[in-house]
């Protein structure tokens, strides 16, 4: 009885027109590990090397039809069974040209009937532990190709992990000496402010403190605490955002409302300088939504900075009302420098600003709070604009919680 196949069976294929030779050879072979399979003619013999694999064949030189030196040929012929040992086994005398020839055509080795047992079998044996060693090479080489493929990735995680971590080094640089910088400004102003005061009052010069003057200097330190005030918010947000816990307190909120409560409250910031900044609303009214006002005002706030930043002092218009996908809409458009479309996705992110940003005070931390707000109602935000045209931030956030 042949061995069950299995992955560790070495396959053994003995053609031979005879049935009672194939009786004797598979009797003779079969043994644990061994799986033989028999075959009566050339055609039978093909179909089978089509089905497995196999670590021996033993080909009966003389048989009808096809014989045994043709199929070797055929074997040979294939790229799938060109390295399958085979032994011939005959019947004629052991002529040398008739050897040659077998060995011209494929063979490793030659039986000649009547067949030897023992020399049967430790042949047989030879060519299965062969068969047994490339199988496991090959399996080796497999395991080394996956453990090479694997350090590969490793080397490739760390290398991803170095060139991130080296990214964070720089962005922290960056960041502590933007923050520096930001908060440096205003406590600057008001350091100068507030010595040139000392000055006056130490000379007894109070009547330079005129009404006017007094209320100019409310002004300008209240403009100084509101930009110090809103960095110091931007980083605690930021912080909430990192350790995911931001807070949306969604309540019965009137966009209108909302959107002309902000816009008043930039009114004194857009009059500012030389050349006052149009700011115009446009708001429907009833459009009322559960979300946080607080959080919607501040994303609100973030793109009248940006449009008051970039807009290049030229008109700026906010539209609040409903979408045509019954989604409530807020937009804030401006006719300033614009944004390249390469750029439009990156501004989103943390610290990332325009390369003609430059100029202008802020850390590139508005957008990408704004973002994270309005993704926790359940919303989106996009911009569409081109360079030298302006660019209209565009808020869509759901009625209800999702």
């Amino acid at each position: 009885m042949s061995a069950p196949p299995s992955a560790d069976v070495a396959r053994i294929l003995i053609v031979d027109d005879l049935p009672e030779n194939l009786l004797a050879l598979q009797a003779l072979l079969s043994e644990d590990r061994v799986r033989v399979h028999t075959a009566q003619s050339g055609q039978e013999a093909l179909s089978l090397l089509l089905e497995h694999e196999f670590a021996l064949a033993l080909l009966d030189v003389q048989m009808p039809g096809m014989s045994g030196f043709e199929l070797a040929e055929l074997i040979r012929g294939s790229s799938r069974t060109r390295h399958l040992p085979i032994v011939f086994v005959s019947a004629a005398d052991r002529d040398q040209g008739y050897t040659f020839r077998g060995y011209e055509n494929g063979a490793v080795d030659f039986l000649y009937k009547p067949l030897d047992a023992h020399a049967v079998r430790s042949k047989v044996r030879v060519f299965t532990e062969l068969h047994a060693q490339s199988r496991e090479l090959q399996r080796q080489l497999v395991e080394l190709e996956a453990a090479r493929a694997e350090q590969q990735r490793l080397v490739d995680a760390l290398q991803q992990t170095q060139a991130e971590l080296q990214r964070a080094l720089k962005m922290r640089d960056e960041f502590m000496s933007m923050v520096s910088h930001e908060l440096r400004t205003p406590l600057g102003v008001m350091s100068l402010e507030a010595i040139m005061r000392q000055q006056r009052l130490d000379r007894g010069d109070v009547a330079w403190f005129t009404p006017e003057r007094l209320q100019a200097m409310v002004d300008k330190d209240t403009r100084q605490v509101r930009s110090m005030t809103r960095l110091i918010e931007d980083l605690l947000d930021i912080a909430r955002l990192q350790h995911g816990r931001l807070s949306i307190r969604p309540q019965p909120t009137n966009l209108g409302d909302l959107a002309q409560r902000v816009v008043a409250d930039f009114e004194s910031q857009f009059q500012q300088g030389d050349r006052p900044v149009l700011l115009t609303l446009k708001a429907q009214p009833d459009i009322v939504g559960e979300w946080d006002d607080s959080r919607v005002a501040q994303v609100l706030v973030n793109l009248l900075s940006n449009a008051l930043r970039y807009g290049e002092g030229k008109p700026v218009e906010v539209e609040a009302g409903l979408a045509e996908d019954g989604l409530a809409r807020l937009a804030v458009r401006d006719q300033g420098m614009g944004i390249p479309a390469a750029d439009q996705d990156r501004i989103f992110q943390q610290f990332e600003r325009l390369p003609t940003a430059g100029r202008s005070p802020g850390m590139g931390l508005g957008l990408y709070i704004s973002q994270q707000f309005v993704k926790a109602h359940g919303g989106r935000i996009t911009v569409c604009s081109q360079p030298g045209q302006g660019a209209c931030f565009e808020v869509l956030l759901p009625l209800t919680p999702r």
